[in-house]
């Protein structure tokens, strides 16, 4: 496979096969990421990327999964997606999944027949990354989207069958929101209701805007207590009315949490307040990763 820079992928799409569609990302300035600051967006030509399809089935046997990269590969025409999609099953016929990062401004660029378009032509998920449900935060991260913009995508999205899995990360909004980012992050789940949640924990790299701040004393970490905390109050925040499946289990987590909401919530409660009694329980840095 021909792949440009390093590649980024949600960790359920590990045995996927990955295809860049996009190189880098439209909005590529988020405070607290780096990893698509080497490169400069585009759309790869369609010939290359079909091209792409063609060295892949040479090579594999059976492809199951299909994730479409980079950053936000939405951000494609349909016209362009459906030749992709339908070049996919022609190519991949024992393909069961494809998936596409998604922002929730791509996904307001869509009417809702082009994303039902979508889901009638191959794609079974979309991945959002939410990072947080507190506007003050997405306001200090330059998220460029708000609370309700963010809500009413996972909405739209989930409404024409399609299933959202948004991703939030744990300690975004540092010592001084800690408390509004937990529990607006909670209701937000609990208003979109999205299919997957994602939860992961900050990390910051020197490349990220956001390390100058954390190396002034600007923005201050939390602890990996004040992490397992944060999550507590998050979690007690999060009421759904349909499954939800909640996954806290990423190389950056302190603890590792497993289980589908409303049914687990109560288990997973008492593990994170389990972990606070006994802090030797967390995760060492030495093996945290993005």
């Amino acid at each position: 496979m021909r792949y440009e820079g390093n590649i980024f992928r949600p960790p359920s799409e590990a045995y996927s096969l990955i295809v860049q569609v996009t190189i880098g990302c439209t909005h590529n300035s988020c405070t607290f990421c780096s990893a698509f600051k080497a490169k400069k967006f585009r759309i790869r030509d369609i010939k290359e990327v079909l091209t792409d399809f063609d060295m892949a089935r040479k090579y594999y046997k059976h492809v199951g999964r299909i994730f479409l990269a980079d950053a936000d590969a939405l951000v494609l025409s349909n016209e362009k997606l459906l030749i992709i999609l339908n070049y996919i099953k022609k190519l991949f016929p024992e393909c069961e999944r494809v998936s596409i990062y998604g922002s929730a401004r791509d996904i307001h660029r869509k009417t809702v027949d082009e994303l039902v378009e979508l889901k009638e032509n191959g794609i079974a998920m979309i991945y959002i990354g939410a990072e947080t449900g507190s506007d003050k935060v997405l306001v200090d991260v330059n998220k460029r989207s708000t609370r309700e913009e963010i809500i009413t995508a996972i909405r739209k999205v989930e409404d024409t069958g399609i299933m959202s899995s948004v991703t939030f990360i744990s300690g975004l909004g540092g010592i001084d929101n800690w408390r509004e980012h937990a529990i607006e992050t909670g209701t937000m789940i609990s208003l979109a209701e999205p299919s997957y949640v994602g939860l992961l924990t900050l990390m910051v790299e020197p490349r990220a805007p956001l390390y100058a701040d954390v190396k002034s004393g600007k923005f201050k970490l939390l602890s990996p207590e004040q992490v397992v905390v944060e999550t507590i109050l998050l979690l007690e925040n999060i009421n759904v009315n349909r499954n939800c499946v909640f996954r806290s289990n990423h190389a950056s987590n302190y603890v590792s949490l497993k289980g589908d909401l409303p049914k687990d919530k109560e288990r997973m409660l008492e593990q994170l307040e389990s972990a606070v009694k006994n802090p030797a329980s967390f995760k060492d840095e030495r093996f945290r990763a993005l």
